[in-house]
């Protein structure tokens, strides 16, 4: 498994964040006078996916008060306020109307719930507040046309599939099965990987639902095929990815196990047995402590993990897009002459940066910032993911 060699669109930039005229408070404290700008955040901080949710939150808070110690805003603050949405679009319209009607607000922040993320689109729009999701399903962002105001960091499918096709085609595989979540990523990622894979290599597929917390029996339909598949593909959120994996060995699967980037939680696996030799698609920042740093991009990365270790205990895979939406629109208010919130929309469709994740990109044509070379292959070795060599 060789590992897809990353590239840096330029040297990281510096970060701070973006405000709209009307999303600027004077406030007064030890320091003296100052802006505060506030980011809104629309999280899964309860329910089936609120380990992710809570990772988002604490990154977006360490990446916060990165900024404000930095002294790159100069007289400006940044402020978090997140709300839960507990995996409720109609709750993530309520937060986000709540954001928009505050003239603090500067630009939203929201999770991995894709369908959240469709059910305010209008909204955001009609109100125009910049929006950055986290969520890895490419419809938060597409069509450009509906989704003006709506800008994402995270996994692509498409992306991720190919560099998956590419590791189970150099292992000559010959029969492969996929799991996948049965909402709008997980069938974005089971069409994206059939057609990476060519016609006929996929042999098997079973979906389940996102909030399922037994797969046992999707597994074992999965492996109940007169001629057995010899590896599996698991396109799911972490948690489900655990369950898989340990279904799987109970099932005396001999196979090779394959993980979708979603599937990326904690840098330590809890299944340690069952993942063992798992390969996962996924950024570099994951496994930075493996990397040596060449680049400016790579120093940062580093200390980002370094960081996040150092406050939390453990490093999260997902905290780094969250890391770099802070950073988008930091750098948009470092380079806009208006703190207005059309103002920062222009300049975020416009952003190209190293990020911590690696190389962002975003044009008026395409609303995903993340580029392909992003993506890494990484192993579960030991009880814990690393890059993967040879």
């Amino acid at each position: 498994m060789r590992p897809i060699r990353s590239v840096t669109l330029s040297a990281l930039t510096a970060a701070t964040l973006v405000l709209s005229a009307s999303a600027c408070a004077s406030s007064d404290d030890a320091g003296g006078d100052f802006e505060e700008v506030v980011i809104g955040a629309d999280l899964e901080l309860s329910g089936p996916t609120a380990a992710i949710g809570q990772a988002y939150q604490r990154a977006l808070e360490l990446k916060i008060s990165q900024v404000n110690d930095s002294g790159v805003l100069g007289s400006r603050k940044l402020r978090l306020d997140p709300k839960d949405n507990r995996s409720d679009s109609s709750r993530s319209l309520t937060n986000v109307g709540a954001f928009a009607n505050n003239p603090q607000v500067a630009a939203i922040v929201m999770g991995t719930c894709a369908q959240c993320v469709d059910k305010v689109a209008d909204t955001v729009r009609d109100r125009r507040i910049p929006t950055i999701a986290l969520a890895p399903a490419g419809m938060v962002a597409s069509p450009v046309q509906k989704r003006q105001w709506v800008f994402k960091v995270g996994p692509n499918a498409a992306d991720n599939a190919a560099a998956l096709a590419r590791e189970i085609n150099d292992a000559k595989k010959k029969r492969v099965g996929v799991l996948y979540t049965d909402d709008e990523y997980g069938k974005e990622g089971y069409a994206a990987l059939r057609a990476a894979l060519g016609t006929g290599k996929v042999k098997a597929a079973v979906a389940v639902r996102p909030t399922d917390t037994d797969v046992s029996q999707a597994v074992e339909n999965l492996l109940d095929r007169p001629e057995p598949v010899d590896a599996i593909v698991v396109w799911t959120f972490a948690e489900q990815a655990a369950l898989a994996a340990a279904s799987a060995a109970q099932e005396g699967f001999k196979g090779s196990l394959y993980f979708d980037g979603a599937a990326a939680g904690d840098l330590f696996l809890s299944g340690q047995r069952a993942t063992e030799g798992a390969t996962m698609v996924f950024t570099q920042t994951m496994v930075i402590d493996d990397v040596i740093a060449t680049t400016p991009a790579t120093a940062a990365r580093k200390q980002w993990f370094r960081d996040y270790t150092a406050k939390y205990g453990s490093y999260y895979g997902f905290s780094s897009f969250a890391a770099d939406a802070v950073q988008m629109v930091t750098n948009a208010l470092q380079q806009s002459t208006s703190v207005s919130r059309d103002s920062i929309r222009s300049i975020v469709e416009t952003s190209q940066f190293d990020g911590l994740s690696g190389p962002i990109r975003i044009t008026p044509d395409n609303h995903s910032g993340l580029m392909p070379q992003a993506l890494t292959v990484l192993v579960a070795r030991n009880g814990r993911w690393r890059l993967a060599t040879g």
